[in-house]
């Protein structure tokens, strides 16, 4: 299975701010889209990544104000971004061995997405099911 695969069945739909606004109205659109993560992106450039993970690590932990820190104080700007016909396989261990949660996907340096962890492993059993379904199939001569 592939990135582009499951972006064929969550969709396309791509959150983003820029970096320049306050944490505490980022926080505000996740909210409204009911999301764990943001991207920023300006000028069609994807420049950092924002998650409820760095609100509650660099601003609630450090006693900052979310009102008075910009999104480009605690955004992630190194961000790993996978393409369309990446391996589901593939980002599930980028996810693991970096302990990220989200992944932007990018295709000719442009941002045609974000997909999850819970993405990933939704797709991975459903593909899973398909296999033993099809196995037991086999295994009991009803196959088709």
């Amino acid at each position: 299975m592939t990135v582009n695969q499951i972006l064929s069945t969550k969709g396309n739909n791509v959150y983003s701010i820029i970096s320049t606004i306050s944490v505490y109205d980022a926080i505000k659109v996740m909210g409204e889209k009911n999301v764990g993560a943001i991207l920023i992106i300006e000028d069609d450039q994807l420049k950092g990544i924002l998650s409820e993970r760095d609100y509650a690590r660099k601003i609630v932990l450090k006693n900052k104000s979310s009102k008075s820190t910009l999104v480009h104080e605690i955004m992630v700007s190194n961000v790993i971004t996978v393409t369309p016909t990446d391996d589901l396989d593939n980002c599930m261990e980028l996810m693991i061995s970096k302990r990220i949660r989200h992944l932007p996907v990018v295709e000719d340096n442009k941002v045609i997405g974000l997909i999850s962890i819970g993405d990933v492993v939704k797709s991975i059993i459903e593909k899973q099911k398909e296999t033993i379904q099809l196995l037991d199939s086999y295994i009991n001569g009803t196959q088709s």
